[in-house]
């Protein structure tokens, strides 16, 4: 026994990793610095932030801004990392990220931006989108040799998994319960089953990429109830007791994901329209949300302003257009994505 605790701490002495290795392993343990409004709570690897809200409420808007975080050079306030975001609700807008990407690279001090630094980011956002349970659970299943193959090509790993929005498939699956015995069992699909096994594939592929989880979900109810039917919310709260929850606005949702994803989620956001309107600014539409942190609990909400910035970011946009054809592309997939889901 004592000569085998020599051999561990003469091991332990001559160390079994590089400097670079090293710092890699110390950095993966450090919290990510993301801006406001995700700065309250220190967010690590292998923690699962969950943003619950209405549609619309900006929580894709929020995970937009996190990307763009995580994929800027440190020099620009990124963190350096791959992002893989999976599109669930089949609605993520490119264009969009693309505004907001140039409006961060520009906000260091120069009209134009720099034309590398862009293909960077933009390649260092990896997307996937899926259309059903299956694709989603055949997506995670192969995941390892995507992140394998992505840290070779770009020297850099995925540190920020991205899901938009998890309960997208619930109500599919939930119908699927009600199939007849008649039908195949792979035509079948369990809404326990189907949460325990994204669960799973989730934990399993944490273990050989350590990454933070960031996903949104919609929620059933609308975020007040009216004056009329304040009698009846009444005689509601005690039966929904259990799966209601309510904050100090009296905002209501009710909770509809298997225990095995609640039990799973470490953080929680929740995200609803505030009741002051900001209107315009500088002849820019805007809307505002307020964020509130569920778990951990904390007592005071951040208040966020989301500006249209189609009108400023319209010429630069264009300009680089011209200069680069093969962005054009850019512009045909998000119209035949929009046609896609139309026909959906």
């Amino acid at each position: 026994m004592k000569e085998k605790e020599r051999e561990e701490i003469e091991k332990w002495i001559e160390g079994d990793e590089s400097g670079t290795e090293m710092l890699s392993r110390v950095s993966s343990v450090r919290p990510f610095l993301f801006p406001p409004p995700l700065h309250r709570v220190p967010l690590r690897v292998g923690n699962v932030l969950e943003l619950v809200g209405p549609s619309p409420s900006a929580k894709t808007q929020i995970l937009i801004n996190a990307a763009i975080t995580s994929v800027l050079p440190k020099p620009y306030g990124g963190l350096d990392h791959l992002v893989l975001f999976l599109d669930l609700d089949c609605r993520f807008d490119i264009t969009r990220f693309s505004q907001l990407l140039i409006h961060r690279i520009t906000q260091h001090g120069t009209d134009s931006y720099d034309q590398a630094l862009y293909h960077l980011c933009m390649a260092r956002f990896l997307y996937v989108r899926c259309y059903d349970s299956f694709e989603f659970l055949h997506t995670l299943r192969t995941l390892h040799r995507r992140l394998e193959k992505e840290k070779e090509v770009q020297g850099v790993g995925v540190h920020v998994l991205m899901i938009d929005s998890i309960g997208a498939f619930h109500w599919m699956d939930r119908a699927s319960m009600f199939l007849s015995q008649r039908e195949t069992s792979k035509k079948k699909l369990f809404l326990q089953t189907v949460s325990e096994a994204v669960v799973q594939n989730i934990r399993k592929l944490l273990q050989v990429h350590p990454m933070l989880i960031m996903a949104t979900k919609s929620v059933i109810f609308g975020n007040r109830y009216s004056t009329a039917s304040n009698e009846v919310k009444g005689n509601m709260e005690e039966r929904c007791s259990k799966n209601m929850t309510r904050n100090h606005q009296n905002f209501q949702y009710r909770e509809y994901m298997p225990s095995v994803w609640q039990s799973f989620v470490t953080h929680r956001i929740l995200v609803h329209s505030s009741d002051e309107h900001p209107g315009t600014i500088n002849h820019q539409n805007s809307s505002a949300y307020l964020l509130e942190w569920l778990l951990p609990k904390l007592s005071f909400p951040d208040r966020i302003v989301v500006k249209d910035l189609v009108g400023w970011c319209l010429c630069p946009i264009i300009m680089y257009l011209l200069r680069r054809d093969v962005y054009l592309m850019i512009i045909l997939a998000v119209a035949v994505n929009k046609l896609l889901y139309l026909v959906k």
